[in-house]
């Protein structure tokens, strides 16, 4: 299975340069595609550099930040474009293990499942060194996502994702609005609409070691408006099957 790993990058001159190395280590064969928003670190430079070096790397520049979310599209777009058959969502500061690749993409390459997660809570899983109220604040999120929308998946705000090219062919990822959690939340959603198969793979999550976090009030809040969104449609599309009118 051709396989695009895609790297949103902001500022991450810190982390790139090994964060590539890492990757292709683990997987040689993928191809690996960087979305800098125009970083004024000069992360699109290391990244040139470093693409001589390892091949296999290619790299888009946007023109200003324009969040998390709209970077994986233009991947997702990018890699359709160029006939890949699996894609990866991985952060580039090291809390999502390139080593966990492997085991991220293997469902996808075996036929199981046209979503992979990369969990942070199933049997396996672990976040080391959160805090507790950060912890309950994401796994009070993710229950939240789970019952409100009847999800069947225990971490839909994971960023460590892989998406077989059947699923991203099948549904409208384009006219996702969300970014940060609100942007997972929303592409499992809809995956599973699509009647996709989730898997669930354990990970071990760290947070970054080099460089600025971009958990914010903003992004806790979007996702929480976003599931509220999303609950509310589908019980008007359930009350409207009820009654026999078409679903919207």
């Amino acid at each position: 299975m051709r396989s695009l790993v895609v790297l949103p990058t902001y500022n991450e001159a810190a982390n790139i340069t090994r964060i590539l190395e890492s990757v292709r280590h683990a997987c040689p064969q993928a191809g690996v595609l960087v979305v800098d928003d125009s970083s004024p670190d000069g992360t699109a430079d290391l990244v040139k550099h470093a693409a001589e070096d390892l091949g296999g790397i290619d790299l888009l520049v946007r023109p200003a930040k324009a969040g998390l979310g709209n970077a994986y599209k233009a991947g997702f777009g990018w890699g359709l474009e160029h006939g890949y058959e699996a894609f990866v969502e991985m952060d580039s500061d090291f809390s999502h293990d390139p080593a966990d690749l492997p085991r991220l993409l293997a469902p996808l390459e075996a036929g199981q499942a046209e979503l992979a997660i990369g969990s942070r809570y199933v049997p396996g899983g672990a976040i080391p060194n959160w805090s507790v109220s950060r912890r309950l604040l994401s796994r009070c999120g993710n229950l939240y996502a789970k019952h409100a929308l009847g999800l069947g998946v225990e971490d839909s705000t994971a960023g460590y994702r892989a998406y077989a090219r059947t699923l991203l062919e099948r549904i409208d990822f384009a006219s996702v609005r969300a970014d940060s959690y609100g942007f997972q939340i929303e592409m499992t959603y809809f995956s599973i609409l699509a009647g996709a198969k989730v898997a669930e793979v354990p990970i071990r999550f760290v947070d970054r070691v080099e460089g600025d976090s971009k958990m914010s009030r903003h992004t806790v809040t979007e996702a929480l408006l976003i599931v509220t969104g999303l609950a509310a449609r589908r019980l008007l599309r359930a009350a409207r099957r009820r009654r026999g009118a078409p679903a919207a």
